[in-house]
């Protein structure tokens, strides 16, 4: 009788773990298969979104702590961000090339001209608005 109760405890244990493991070696797979077959100027670009959502993230966090006191300086920080984010998603599309179908007349320097402009703007609008 205590043979078979260890042996379900043991069965139940490894149910519960099944899942976690399940979703980390489907993670594993994600990431290889990331590295495999994404070329190394998308890396890139998604490397530069990451860190865009992190200071996001990190400035959100701060906000949430001690305060919003300088509101215009937050605001412009943090926006900067998500346009960041969103601009390097348009240049990601318009550099994939499983995506020349869909942007014939785009070639990845003019997309990264637009990208530089885009910045351009976007930050001379964000100094203008901190004050």
């Amino acid at each position: 009788m205590t043979e078979l109760s260890r042996s379900q405890k043991r069965r139940a244990k490894d149910q519960k773990t099944q899942p976690a493991l399940k979703s980390h070696l489907t993670l594993r797979t994600m990431f290889d298969k990331y590295q495999k077959s994404t070329p190394v100027k998308l890396k890139i670009i998604d490397a530069y979104s990451l860190y865009a959502c992190v200071t996001a993230a990190i400035q959100l966090v701060y906000v949430c702590l001690v305060g919003t006191f300088p509101f215009n300086a937050f605001l412009s920080g943090f926006i900067s961000c998500v346009a960041s984010v969103v601009a390097a998603a348009s240049l990601r599309s318009q550099v994939n090339p499983q995506n020349t179908y869909k942007f014939p007349n785009s070639t990845p320097e003019k997309a990264f001209a637009e990208f530089v402009f885009f910045h351009i703007v976007l930050h001379l609008a964000v100094v203008h608005f901190m004050g």
